[in-house]
């Protein structure tokens, strides 16, 4: 048999395919039907208007063949004009936009666009567990972050966060930007959540910090603010020399992003928004009955649709699962800072949330 090339053999075990399978093994041992709390799977899709848009562009004859490599400029425009609205951040739609084939892709990219094999990647921990297949993608060496006083080629951020629910502490991005100046790096933010902020809080971009587009780029989902999750669409935002290295990339490694899509886009980011506003109340009056049924538990929601809480001593993920037949996302699957800690989703019905928090209670009594 053929050696495996190292690039793929640096990629550690995919965190949530491993999470499913176990998952689904569980559930096929019978018994009492299992519930799943572990999942970032958004519960409800797009707008009715969205998925109209998507309907009536694919019946046209003119759209089944390859769309602009790098994005129709309309759904540039669109994202352009949504920044400058509710994120007061004013882009240029042709230098600063980079469309992606969803944003996991986007992470994949910026390591291999900003960091040569050997560097070094500052990265959140606990963090999402794609950051880390990031870096070993590209060849590069991580290290978790505690402070700036920290040398690198480049570093992640996510506020709010994935999976420890906080956002960003006042002045982080402004010592970001200060230390990405400093060790002339790069930084990635990853906004995937950024509409889903809780308790009054405002969805805050790290471009609206000045020098941020000097030295980073940002990635917005569709999935989250849209309910768009399937359908593989999101932005790489800034630094015009990043946006043009992924656009060059993404060149070579795909062909464009299926045109009704793009349309549908520009449908969710032109449209009435009220939907983003009713996802993001009703994931807090979710948040709101979990941290009621963990109270005694330390737990954090500050935003996305997680709750990360403490687990009590002698309580295990794997407990949960086997006794009590709910599932929580593993902490240390996030990092080693996350051992003893769990990640709840909130996007699932109102009723399977309901019926896992009464295990949860059971379970921790």
């Amino acid at each position: 048999m053929r050696e495996v090339p190292n690039r793929v053999r640096r990629l550690p075990e995919q965190y949530f395919t491993a999470l499913l399978a176990r998952v689904a093994l569980a559930a096929a041992h019978g018994g009492e039907p299992l519930i799943d709390l572990g999942r970032g799977n958004p519960e409800v899709g797009p707008p009715e208007h969205v998925v109209r848009a998507l309907t009536e562009c694919a019946e046209r004859h003119d759209v089944h063949g390859y769309a602009p490599f790098s994005g129709v400029p309309a759904l540039k425009e669109a994202i352009a004009h949504r920044y400058g609205e509710v994120y007061g951040v004013h882009l240029d739609a042709t230098r600063e936009v980079a469309v992606l084939p969803g944003t996991k892709t986007g992470l994949m990219e910026f390591a291999l666009c900003a960091v040569e094999s050997g560097g070094t990647i500052v990265l959140p921990d606990p963090g999402y567990p794609d950051y880390f297949s990031a870096a070993a993608l590209a060849g590069a060496r991580h290290i978790p972050f505690t402070d700036f006083d920290v040398t690198a080629d480049a570093m992640y951020l996510n506020f709010p966060t994935n999976p420890t629910a906080a956002t960003v502490p006042d002045g982080l991005f402004e010592e970001a930007v200060q230390w990405a100046e400093r060790s002339e790096a790069y930084v990635l933010h990853d906004f995937a959540y950024g509409d889903l902020v809780f308790d009054g809080r405002r969805a805050q971009s790290f471009l609206a910090v000045e020098g941020a587009r000097r030295v980073g780029i940002e990635l917005f989902s569709m999935s989250k603010s849209y309910g768009m999750a399937g359908w593989r669409l999101g932005f790489a935002l800034g630094n015009a020399e990043l946006v043009r290295r992924i656009e060059l990339l993404q060149d070579h490694a795909f062909a464009g992003i299926f045109r009704p899509i793009q349309e549908a886009g520009i449908a969710a980011l032109t449209g009435p928004q009220d939907s983003v506003e009713e996802r993001r109340a009703t994931y807090e009056r979710r948040r709101d009955r979990a941290l009621a049924a963990l109270e005694g538990n330390e737990t954090q929601s500050e935003g996305t649709f997680f709750v990360w809480f403490q687990l009590p001593d002698g309580v295990t993920p794997e407990h949960l699962l086997a006794e009590h037949r709910v599932a929580v996302a593993p902490g240390e699957g996030f990092g080693a800072r996350g051992a003893g800690w769990a990640r709840l989703s909130l996007a699932v019905s109102d009723e399977l949330l309901d019926r896992g928090l009464e295990r949860l209670r059971a379970a921790f009594d």
